[in-house]
């Protein structure tokens, strides 16, 4: 008997916005049918989640598992997660059990609580991040991932187009510099240079691993320059750059740590903030959708 799902209503809003209302309806027949079929103990549902349902679950030899069922939405979402993860091996991402495309299922190893939930400074935080990233960066030709090239023109795509949806929340000067800082990066992207990178690299995607450490989950999946994972790590944390004295020097310290190119991180950074923040203000997701147009506000000022 399928069971009544509880779904996060962040999730359940995305769902409707991508135009999956048949999803949600068709949710707690499919969670029965995974349960069946991968012989999973199913337990409750995680809060927090924004594209996807994650449920705890147990596989019948007691091996702690979480199965994500992601959002259904144009593009191959689910195929290019599962693709970072098996490519990573556990090494920097948690490791993938299995796998069902057709269905958006990934059944993924459970891991230790995530950094945000820990109180870890800043400085710390990100040391703990990039150490993360820089795990899953190699070669990964033949990998079928969106390029960084195709990344920088979807960034600016989306910025265009949820600036109006959300009916211009942020001043025009700070659209038009992200969008500057998209076309310079699209044209830099490099396919030789270009490795794997996780794509979305933050505080709630890093979890506490077995014997210490961290893992990443929910990648995006690019073949990117790594300095793409790095301006995730400056798209998040806008109090900081509303308050900083120099808002670059934590581009400086990146570049630094990783030897990677701080105008590169410092621009993907700037794209990626206006564009995760006109999202997050259509999703209603405040105080930190107006923390980031207003940092974007401010660099866009201070920087052009």
């Amino acid at each position: 008997m399928s069971r009544a799902v509880d779904v996060p209503e962040v999730v359940r809003r995305k769902a409707v916005a991508a135009g999956a209302p048949d999803w949600l309806a068709a949710l707690p027949g499919l969670l029965a049918a995974l349960e069946r079929e991968w012989g999973l103990r199913l337990g409750p549902v995680y809060e927090g989640g924004t594209e996807a349902l994650v449920v705890a679950a147990d596989l019948a030899d007691g091996t702690a598992a979480v199965l994500k069922l992601l959002v259904p939405r144009p593009g191959d979402h689910a195929r290019h997660e599962a693709t970072v993860l098996r490519l990573a091996g556990g090494d920097g991402c948690a490791r993938l059990l299995r796998y069902d495309e057709g269905r958006g299922a990934l059944l993924i190893e459970r891991l230790g609580p995530a950094l945000s939930d820990l109180a870890v400074p800043l400085p710390q935080r990100l040391d703990i991040l990039t150490e993360a990233a820089a795990r899953v960066w190699r070669p990964a030709p033949g990998a079928d991932l969106p390029t960084g090239r195709w990344k920088a023109g979807w960034l600016a795509a989306c910025i265009t187009a949820a600036w109006e949806r959300t009916g211009r929340p942020c001043p025009e000067r700070t659209v038009a510099h992200a969008l500057a800082c998209c076309e310079r990066r699209g044209a830099a992207h490099d396919d030789e240079r270009a490795v794997l990178v996780h794509g979305d690299v933050h505080q709630w995607n890093a979890l506490r691993a077995p014997g210490g450490g961290f893992r990443l989950v929910d990648p995006d999946g690019l073949l990117a320059d790594a300095e793409y994972d790095l301006g995730i790590l400056m798209r998040e944390d806008p109090e900081e750059l509303l308050t900083a004295a120099d808002p670059r020097a934590r581009a400086r310290r990146l570049a630094r740590r990783t030897g990677r190119d701080e105008v590169a991180i410092w621009e993907w950074g700037n794209a990626e903030r206006v564009a995760t923040g006109l999202v997050l203000t259509e999703l209603g997701l405040q105080p930190v959708a107006r923390d980031m147009l207003a940092a974007a506000n401010r660099i866009a000022a201070e920087f052009t």
